[in-house]
Protein backbone atom coordinates (compact mmCIF):
# COMPACT_ATOMS: atom_id res chain seq x y z
CA UNK A 1 0.00 0.00 0.00
CA UNK A 2 1.41 3.38 -1.00
CA UNK A 3 1.51 6.44 1.19
CA UNK A 4 -1.17 8.21 -0.86
CA UNK A 5 -3.47 5.19 -0.54
CA UNK A 6 -2.91 5.15 3.21
CA UNK A 7 -3.78 8.84 3.48
CA UNK A 8 -6.90 8.37 1.34
CA UNK A 9 -8.05 5.47 3.50
CA UNK A 10 -7.56 7.55 6.65
CA UNK A 11 -9.53 10.48 5.25
CA UNK A 12 -12.58 8.32 4.63
CA UNK A 13 -15.77 8.93 2.71
CA UNK A 14 -16.32 12.50 3.93
CA UNK A 15 -12.83 13.45 2.83
CA UNK A 16 -13.57 12.07 -0.64
CA UNK A 17 -16.78 14.11 -0.79
CA UNK A 18 -14.84 17.24 0.13
CA UNK A 19 -12.36 16.50 -2.65
CA UNK A 20 -15.21 16.07 -5.14
CA UNK A 21 -16.78 19.35 -4.05
CA UNK A 22 -13.51 21.27 -4.30
CA UNK A 23 -12.52 19.50 -7.57
CA UNK A 24 -9.43 17.89 -6.07
CA UNK A 25 -10.17 14.35 -7.23
CA UNK A 26 -7.91 12.04 -9.21
CA UNK A 27 -10.20 9.11 -10.02
CA UNK A 28 -8.99 6.64 -12.63
CA UNK A 29 -12.07 6.41 -14.85
CA UNK A 30 -10.28 4.93 -17.87
CA UNK A 31 -8.21 2.45 -15.86
CA UNK A 32 -11.39 0.82 -14.52
CA UNK A 33 -13.12 0.57 -17.88
CA UNK A 34 -13.51 -3.21 -17.53
CA UNK A 35 -15.61 -2.69 -14.41
CA UNK A 36 -17.86 -0.22 -16.22
CA UNK A 37 -18.08 -2.64 -19.17
CA UNK A 38 -19.27 -5.46 -16.92
CA UNK A 39 -21.83 -3.21 -15.22
CA UNK A 40 -23.22 -1.79 -18.47
CA UNK A 41 -23.19 -5.22 -20.12
CA UNK A 42 -25.22 -6.66 -17.25
CA UNK A 43 -27.81 -3.87 -17.43
CA UNK A 44 -28.12 -4.17 -21.20
CA UNK A 45 -28.45 -7.96 -21.02
CA UNK A 46 -31.25 -7.71 -18.46
CA UNK A 47 -33.00 -5.07 -20.58
CA UNK A 48 -32.81 -7.12 -23.79
CA UNK A 49 -34.04 -10.29 -22.05
CA UNK A 50 -36.96 -8.36 -20.51
CA UNK A 51 -37.85 -6.92 -23.92
CA UNK A 52 -37.82 -10.36 -25.54
CA UNK A 53 -39.72 -12.12 -22.74
CA UNK A 54 -42.15 -9.44 -21.53
CA UNK A 55 -42.23 -6.95 -24.37
CA UNK A 56 -43.53 -3.41 -23.93
CA UNK A 57 -46.92 -2.53 -22.50
CA UNK A 58 -48.01 -0.25 -25.35
CA UNK A 59 -50.77 2.20 -24.59
CA UNK A 60 -53.98 2.71 -26.49
CA UNK A 61 -52.39 5.45 -28.59
CA UNK A 62 -50.13 2.85 -30.20
CA UNK A 63 -52.42 -0.18 -30.43
CA UNK A 64 -55.81 1.46 -30.81
CA UNK A 65 -59.01 0.54 -28.96
CA UNK A 66 -61.70 1.95 -26.68
CA UNK A 67 -61.19 3.91 -23.46
CA UNK A 68 -63.58 4.94 -20.67
CA UNK A 69 -62.90 7.40 -17.85
CA UNK A 70 -65.27 7.60 -14.91
CA UNK A 71 -65.09 9.51 -11.61
CA UNK A 72 -66.01 7.61 -8.45
CA UNK A 73 -67.02 9.99 -5.67
CA UNK A 74 -67.35 9.22 -1.99
CA UNK A 75 -65.33 5.99 -1.88
CA UNK A 76 -62.03 4.51 -2.96
CA UNK A 77 -62.13 2.62 -6.23
CA UNK A 78 -60.71 -0.90 -6.35
CA UNK A 79 -59.54 -2.68 -9.46
CA UNK A 80 -61.21 -5.95 -8.42
CA UNK A 81 -64.57 -4.21 -7.90
CA UNK A 82 -64.39 -2.66 -11.36
CA UNK A 83 -63.61 -6.03 -12.92
CA UNK A 84 -66.60 -7.58 -11.15
CA UNK A 85 -68.84 -4.91 -12.67
CA UNK A 86 -67.44 -5.56 -16.15
CA UNK A 87 -67.73 -9.34 -15.82
CA UNK A 88 -70.83 -9.64 -18.00
CA UNK A 89 -69.54 -7.36 -20.78
CA UNK A 90 -66.97 -7.61 -23.56
CA UNK A 91 -64.57 -5.58 -21.40
CA UNK A 92 -64.07 -8.31 -18.78
CA UNK A 93 -60.38 -8.59 -19.69
CA UNK A 94 -59.84 -4.85 -20.07
CA UNK A 95 -56.95 -2.90 -18.59
CA UNK A 96 -58.16 -1.16 -15.44
CA UNK A 97 -56.22 1.76 -13.93
CA UNK A 98 -56.99 3.79 -10.81
CA UNK A 99 -55.72 7.25 -11.68
CA UNK A 100 -56.11 9.13 -8.41
CA UNK A 101 -56.25 8.14 -4.78
CA UNK A 102 -58.31 9.33 -1.84
CA UNK A 103 -62.04 9.83 -1.60
CA UNK A 104 -62.55 10.94 -5.20
CA UNK A 105 -60.99 8.33 -7.44
CA UNK A 106 -60.90 8.25 -11.21
CA UNK A 107 -60.93 4.94 -13.05
CA UNK A 108 -59.73 4.34 -16.61
CA UNK A 109 -60.70 1.26 -18.62
CA UNK A 110 -58.95 0.38 -21.87
CA UNK A 111 -59.86 -2.48 -24.18
CA UNK A 112 -59.74 -3.43 -27.82
CA UNK A 113 -62.14 -1.87 -30.30
CA UNK A 114 -65.76 -2.87 -29.61
CA UNK A 115 -69.01 -2.54 -31.47
CA UNK A 116 -71.58 0.11 -30.63
CA UNK A 117 -73.75 -2.27 -28.62
CA UNK A 118 -70.79 -3.62 -26.67
CA UNK A 119 -69.62 -0.08 -25.88
CA UNK A 120 -73.09 0.88 -24.61
CA UNK A 121 -73.14 -2.12 -22.28
CA UNK A 122 -69.77 -1.15 -20.77
CA UNK A 123 -70.85 2.48 -20.38
CA UNK A 124 -74.04 1.44 -18.56
CA UNK A 125 -72.15 -0.86 -16.20
CA UNK A 126 -69.62 1.84 -15.33
CA UNK A 127 -72.35 4.44 -14.75
CA UNK A 128 -74.14 2.10 -12.31
CA UNK A 129 -70.87 1.36 -10.51
CA UNK A 130 -70.04 5.05 -10.08
CA UNK A 131 -73.62 6.08 -9.33
CA UNK A 132 -73.75 8.66 -12.12
CA UNK A 133 -75.58 9.20 -15.41
CA UNK A 134 -74.36 7.51 -18.60
CA UNK A 135 -73.62 10.90 -20.13
CA UNK A 136 -71.07 11.58 -17.37
CA UNK A 137 -68.95 8.62 -18.44
CA UNK A 138 -66.15 9.82 -20.75
CA UNK A 139 -65.49 7.65 -23.79
CA UNK A 140 -62.93 7.86 -26.60
CA UNK A 141 -62.05 5.47 -29.36
CA UNK A 142 -58.59 5.42 -30.95
CA UNK A 143 -58.10 3.68 -34.27
CA UNK A 144 -54.98 1.70 -35.18
CA UNK A 145 -54.08 4.34 -37.77
CA UNK A 146 -53.40 6.86 -35.02
CA UNK A 147 -51.07 4.44 -33.24
CA UNK A 148 -49.18 3.76 -36.45
CA UNK A 149 -48.74 7.48 -37.07
CA UNK A 150 -47.39 8.03 -33.56
CA UNK A 151 -44.94 5.15 -33.94
CA UNK A 152 -43.78 6.25 -37.37
CA UNK A 153 -43.23 9.84 -36.29
CA UNK A 154 -41.33 8.71 -33.19
CA UNK A 155 -38.99 6.53 -35.25
CA UNK A 156 -38.50 9.30 -37.82
CA UNK A 157 -37.65 11.81 -35.10
CA UNK A 158 -35.19 9.37 -33.55
CA UNK A 159 -33.37 8.72 -36.85
CA UNK A 160 -33.24 12.43 -37.68
CA UNK A 161 -31.87 13.11 -34.21
CA UNK A 162 -29.07 10.57 -34.59
CA UNK A 163 -28.04 11.82 -38.03
CA UNK A 164 -28.07 15.49 -37.01
CA UNK A 165 -26.07 14.86 -33.83
CA UNK A 166 -23.55 12.67 -35.63
CA UNK A 167 -22.92 15.37 -38.23
CA UNK A 168 -22.66 18.15 -35.65
CA UNK A 169 -20.28 16.29 -33.32
CA UNK A 170 -18.11 15.18 -36.23
CA UNK A 171 -17.59 18.76 -37.41
CA UNK A 172 -17.44 20.23 -33.90
CA UNK A 173 -15.00 17.65 -32.54
CA UNK A 174 -14.19 14.50 -34.54
CA UNK A 175 -15.85 11.29 -35.66
CA UNK A 176 -14.46 9.28 -32.72
CA UNK A 177 -16.11 11.59 -30.22
CA UNK A 178 -19.34 11.49 -32.23
CA UNK A 179 -19.24 7.68 -32.17
CA UNK A 180 -18.61 7.60 -28.42
CA UNK A 181 -21.49 10.04 -27.79
CA UNK A 182 -23.94 8.06 -29.93
CA UNK A 183 -22.89 4.83 -28.23
CA UNK A 184 -23.74 6.40 -24.87
CA UNK A 185 -27.14 7.50 -26.21
CA UNK A 186 -27.96 4.00 -27.47
CA UNK A 187 -26.85 2.67 -24.07
CA UNK A 188 -29.35 5.00 -22.35
CA UNK A 189 -32.22 4.11 -24.70
CA UNK A 190 -31.76 0.35 -24.23
CA UNK A 191 -31.60 0.59 -20.44
CA UNK A 192 -34.59 2.94 -20.17
CA UNK A 193 -36.64 0.73 -22.48
CA UNK A 194 -35.60 -2.28 -20.41
CA UNK A 195 -36.91 -0.62 -17.25
CA UNK A 196 -40.33 -0.28 -18.92
CA UNK A 197 -40.20 -3.93 -19.97
CA UNK A 198 -39.30 -5.06 -16.43
CA UNK A 199 -41.85 -2.89 -14.60
CA UNK A 200 -44.65 -3.27 -17.16
CA UNK A 201 -45.43 0.46 -17.09
CA UNK A 202 -47.48 1.67 -20.03
CA UNK A 203 -45.70 3.27 -22.96
CA UNK A 204 -47.59 6.39 -24.03
CA UNK A 205 -46.84 9.40 -26.25
CA UNK A 206 -45.60 11.13 -23.08
CA UNK A 207 -42.98 8.41 -22.82
CA UNK A 208 -41.80 9.19 -26.36
CA UNK A 209 -41.45 12.88 -25.48
CA UNK A 210 -39.47 11.89 -22.39
CA UNK A 211 -37.19 9.74 -24.55
CA UNK A 212 -36.30 12.68 -26.77
CA UNK A 213 -35.60 14.78 -23.67
CA UNK A 214 -33.31 12.04 -22.38
CA UNK A 215 -31.28 12.05 -25.58
CA UNK A 216 -30.66 15.78 -25.36
CA UNK A 217 -29.52 15.63 -21.74
CA UNK A 218 -27.23 12.66 -22.31
CA UNK A 219 -25.55 14.38 -25.23
CA UNK A 220 -25.19 17.64 -23.31
CA UNK A 221 -23.20 15.92 -20.56
CA UNK A 222 -21.03 14.07 -23.08
CA UNK A 223 -20.32 17.24 -25.08
CA UNK A 224 -19.14 19.00 -21.91
CA UNK A 225 -16.65 16.20 -21.26
CA UNK A 226 -15.46 16.12 -24.87
CA UNK A 227 -15.00 19.88 -24.90
CA UNK A 228 -12.77 19.64 -21.83
CA UNK A 229 -10.73 16.88 -23.46
CA UNK A 230 -10.22 19.02 -26.56
CA UNK A 231 -9.13 21.90 -24.33
CA UNK A 232 -6.52 19.75 -22.55
CA UNK A 233 -5.21 17.98 -25.66
CA UNK A 234 -2.56 20.65 -26.53
CA UNK A 235 -0.91 20.11 -23.13
CA UNK A 236 -0.68 16.36 -23.70
CA UNK A 237 2.85 15.08 -23.15
CA UNK A 238 4.02 18.08 -21.15
CA UNK A 239 4.22 15.93 -18.02
CA UNK A 240 6.64 13.04 -17.67
CA UNK A 241 4.95 9.71 -18.38
CA UNK A 242 1.79 11.36 -19.75
CA UNK A 243 -0.61 9.41 -21.98
CA UNK A 244 -3.92 10.12 -23.68
CA UNK A 245 -5.79 8.08 -21.07
CA UNK A 246 -4.11 10.05 -18.28
CA UNK A 247 -5.14 13.32 -19.92
CA UNK A 248 -8.73 12.03 -20.26
CA UNK A 249 -8.74 11.18 -16.56
CA UNK A 250 -7.58 14.72 -15.73
CA UNK A 251 -10.31 16.18 -17.90
CA UNK A 252 -12.99 14.02 -16.30
CA UNK A 253 -11.93 14.97 -12.79
CA UNK A 254 -12.05 18.64 -13.75
CA UNK A 255 -15.69 18.46 -14.90
CA UNK A 256 -16.88 15.81 -12.43
CA UNK A 257 -18.45 18.27 -10.01
CA UNK A 258 -20.20 20.08 -12.84
CA UNK A 259 -21.68 16.81 -14.10
CA UNK A 260 -22.85 15.85 -10.62
CA UNK A 261 -24.46 19.25 -10.03
CA UNK A 262 -26.23 19.21 -13.39
CA UNK A 263 -27.58 15.70 -12.87
CA UNK A 264 -28.67 16.34 -9.28
CA UNK A 265 -30.52 19.54 -10.15
CA UNK A 266 -32.25 17.83 -13.09
CA UNK A 267 -33.29 14.76 -11.05
CA UNK A 268 -34.84 16.71 -8.15
CA UNK A 269 -37.98 17.96 -10.00
CA UNK A 270 -38.34 14.65 -11.83
CA UNK A 271 -38.23 12.77 -8.52
CA UNK A 272 -40.92 15.09 -7.17
CA UNK A 273 -43.10 14.21 -10.17
CA UNK A 274 -42.70 10.53 -9.37
CA UNK A 275 -43.24 10.80 -5.61
CA UNK A 276 -45.81 13.60 -5.41
CA UNK A 277 -47.46 13.46 -8.82
CA UNK A 278 -47.69 9.70 -9.21
CA UNK A 279 -47.30 8.30 -5.71
CA UNK A 280 -49.45 10.78 -3.76
CA UNK A 281 -51.76 12.33 -6.33
CA UNK A 282 -52.00 9.19 -8.46
CA UNK A 283 -51.44 10.90 -11.80
CA UNK A 284 -50.54 8.02 -14.10
CA UNK A 285 -49.75 10.34 -16.99
CA UNK A 286 -47.10 12.06 -14.87
CA UNK A 287 -45.75 8.69 -13.83
CA UNK A 288 -45.26 7.55 -17.43
CA UNK A 289 -43.44 10.76 -18.27
CA UNK A 290 -41.44 11.06 -15.04
CA UNK A 291 -40.24 7.45 -14.96
CA UNK A 292 -38.66 7.71 -18.41
CA UNK A 293 -37.05 11.01 -17.46
CA UNK A 294 -35.70 9.79 -14.13
CA UNK A 295 -34.16 6.58 -15.49
CA UNK A 296 -32.91 8.31 -18.63
CA UNK A 297 -31.28 11.22 -16.78
CA UNK A 298 -29.53 8.89 -14.35
CA UNK A 299 -28.40 6.59 -17.18
CA UNK A 300 -27.25 9.61 -19.22
CA UNK A 301 -25.08 10.92 -16.41
CA UNK A 302 -23.58 7.46 -15.94
CA UNK A 303 -22.98 6.79 -19.64
CA UNK A 304 -21.30 10.13 -20.33
CA UNK A 305 -18.66 9.36 -17.68
CA UNK A 306 -18.34 5.58 -17.65
CA UNK A 307 -19.27 4.62 -21.22
CA UNK A 308 -18.48 7.43 -23.65
CA UNK A 309 -15.17 8.54 -22.10
CA UNK A 310 -13.53 5.07 -21.71
CA UNK A 311 -14.66 4.14 -25.23
CA UNK A 312 -13.20 7.37 -26.61
CA UNK A 313 -9.90 6.73 -24.82
CA UNK A 314 -9.85 3.18 -26.23
CA UNK A 315 -10.31 4.53 -29.76
CA UNK A 316 -7.74 7.31 -29.44
CA UNK A 317 -5.10 5.06 -27.88
CA UNK A 318 -5.03 3.16 -31.21
CA UNK A 319 -3.77 6.21 -33.12
CA UNK A 320 -0.03 5.98 -33.96
CA UNK A 321 0.94 9.23 -32.20
CA UNK A 322 -0.74 8.18 -28.97
CA UNK A 323 0.68 4.67 -29.25
CA UNK A 324 4.15 6.24 -29.44
CA UNK A 325 3.34 8.47 -26.48
CA UNK A 326 2.28 5.49 -24.40
CA UNK A 327 5.39 3.52 -25.34
CA UNK A 328 7.57 6.49 -24.33
CA UNK A 329 5.76 6.74 -21.00
CA UNK A 330 6.25 3.02 -20.36
CA UNK A 331 9.97 3.33 -21.17
CA UNK A 332 10.30 6.27 -18.80
CA UNK A 333 8.65 4.35 -16.01
CA UNK A 334 10.86 1.33 -16.67
CA UNK A 335 14.03 3.45 -16.46
CA UNK A 336 12.98 5.22 -13.28
CA UNK A 337 12.23 1.93 -11.52
CA UNK A 338 10.06 1.49 -8.45
CA UNK A 339 9.85 4.47 -6.13
CA UNK A 340 10.70 3.68 -2.52
CA UNK A 341 8.16 4.64 0.10
CA UNK A 342 9.24 7.60 2.25
CA UNK A 343 10.44 6.90 5.78
CA UNK A 344 8.50 9.86 7.16
CA UNK A 345 4.68 9.90 7.34
CA UNK A 346 2.89 11.03 4.18
CA UNK A 347 2.24 14.74 4.13
CA UNK A 348 5.01 15.56 6.63
CA UNK A 349 8.44 16.93 5.73
CA UNK A 350 11.48 14.95 6.89
CA UNK A 351 13.14 16.40 9.98
CA UNK A 352 16.92 16.90 9.83
CA UNK A 353 18.55 15.47 12.93
CA UNK A 354 21.96 16.62 14.27
CA UNK A 355 23.80 14.40 16.78
CA UNK A 356 27.01 14.96 18.63
CA UNK A 357 29.62 12.20 18.33
CA UNK A 358 28.91 10.84 21.78
CA UNK A 359 25.14 11.31 21.61
CA UNK A 360 22.79 8.31 21.47
CA UNK A 361 19.38 8.23 19.81
CA UNK A 362 16.33 8.19 22.02
CA UNK A 363 14.82 4.76 22.73
CA UNK A 364 12.54 3.67 19.85
CA UNK A 365 13.70 6.47 17.54
CA UNK A 366 14.54 5.44 13.93
CA UNK A 367 18.28 5.41 13.15
CA UNK A 368 19.59 8.39 11.20
CA UNK A 369 22.91 9.62 9.90
CA UNK A 370 24.95 11.22 12.67
CA UNK A 371 26.43 14.59 11.81
CA UNK A 372 29.63 15.48 13.64
CA UNK A 373 29.19 18.44 15.89
CA UNK A 374 31.42 20.65 17.94
CA UNK A 375 30.66 22.04 21.32
CA UNK A 376 28.86 24.95 19.74
CA UNK A 377 26.78 22.63 17.52
CA UNK A 378 28.45 23.86 14.28
CA UNK A 379 30.22 21.39 12.02
CA UNK A 380 33.87 22.03 11.02
CA UNK A 381 32.88 22.49 7.38
CA UNK A 382 30.32 25.15 8.28
CA UNK A 383 32.93 26.88 10.49
CA UNK A 384 35.42 27.02 7.62
CA UNK A 385 32.83 28.47 5.27
CA UNK A 386 31.95 31.11 7.84
CA UNK A 387 35.64 32.05 8.19
CA UNK A 388 36.00 32.53 4.41
CA UNK A 389 33.02 34.87 4.32
CA UNK A 390 34.52 36.99 7.10
CA UNK A 391 37.84 37.33 5.23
Amino acid sequence: MTASTTVASRRGFLGTLRDVYHERTSFDFVGRSRLWLVLSGTLITVSVVALVVNGLNLGIDFEGGSQWDVAVAGRAAEVDDVRDVLEGTQAADAKVLVLTGGEDDSVRIQTEALTQGQRDAVTTALAEYAGIERSEVSFVEVGPTWGEQVTRKAVTALIFFFVLIAVYLTFRFEWRMALAALLAVVHDIVITTGVYAVTGFEVTPSTVVAFLTILGFSLYDTVVVCDKIIENTPSLGAERGDTYSAMVNRSMNQVLMRSINTTFVALLPVASLLVVGSGILGAVTLRDFALALFVGLAAGAYSSIFVAVPFLAWLKEREPRYVALRERAMAQRARSGPVAAPLHPAGEAPVERTLAPDAEPAPGAPPGPAVPATGSGITPRARRQRGRKRR
